[in-house]
């Protein structure tokens, strides 16, 4: 597959877009780089099941990156609990790597395009609700902190995605500050994205019919550009945050999450 003008201005317009939004709210951008990875690859002759696996492990690729700054920022704020961080990551790394060793291995793309479809469903109809979780609980037992963390790094590494979406409402539903949730995230993402992307690559290392410039099933091109508009771009999100109505960006975001779990639902089922 070449490596079009065409192509590199598609996926610079999908880093900027990106980055803008998670600079905004304050999202990752598995969610909305999945869909467009796989529609990109799809019309460039990818049969569906790479297109799918090769998006999720781009997307999840690009993860490591936007996490390096993620970290640093929050750690310099003292906002990560490294406690709970501690406890919950050998459960994520089990998870991660059982999904991109393991289920990759065994799932068509179609399904994960399913399972991408249904979740980001539910994930959009959360954002439109806005429902936030009672703080009635305390943190559990470290064993089942840890079982947790399996969860995140199973349904993340489906997902390509950062996890944030379920270790958030998580920590705050134990009363743990959502300053503090949001920056235990990020800091989980990290070891998550390494260990998911590693898998990624060693899964698909060899595999028939992925184009040329991949690593596994990361497809550099996307990886390389991506993480270097979004980084550029997350800047000036952060900046007009505090001068847009961020209540509206989450409908349309939310509205845009509902097309593309369209999109991917017939990706899944039309074959």
């Amino acid at each position: 597959m070449m490596l079009e003008p065409l192509l590199i201005a598609e996926l610079v317009a999908l880093g900027l877009f990106t980055g803008f939004l998670a600079g905004v709210l304050g999202i990752g951008g598995g969610m909305m780089t999945v869909p467009f990875i796989t529609y990109i690859l799809s019309h460039r002759s990818v049969n569906d099941d790479l297109s799918v696996k090769m998006a999720i492990a781009t997307a999840m690729a690009a993860v490591i990156f936007i996490s390096i700054s993620n970290v640093r920022a929050q750690h310099k704020r003292g906002a990560i609990r490294w406690d709970i961080f501690k406890t919950i990551t050998p459960g994520i790394v089990l998870g991660s790597l059982i999904t991109s060793t393991l289920l990759f291995n065994i799932l068509k793309g179609q399904m994960l395009a399913v399972f991408f479809g249904i979740f980001i469903c539910y994930s959009a109809t959360s954002m439109l609700l806005a429902r936030k979780p009672m703080a009635t609980k305390t943190l559990p037992s470290p064993v089942k902190q840890r079982l947790m963390g399996i969860f995140i790094g199973l349904v993340s590494g489906m997902l390509g995605a950062g996890g944030a979406f379920i270790s958030v409402p998580y920590m705050t539903a134990r009363n743990v500050p959502l300053h503090n949730a949001i920056a235990t995230s990020a800091a989980f993402g990290m070891p998550l994205a390494i260990m998911s992307t590693c898998g990624f690559i060693y899964t698909g290392w060899g595999q028939a019919g992925l184009p040329a410039h991949t690593l596994g099933f990361v497809y550099l091109p996307a990886l390389v550009i991506l993480a270097t508009a979004s980084s550029l771009m997350a800047p000036v999100g952060v900046r007009f945050a505090h001068h847009l109505p961020v209540h509206l960006l989450k409908r349309g975001f939310a509205c845009a999450l509902y097309l593309q779990a369209i999109y991917m639902l017939w990706k899944g089922l039309a074959n």
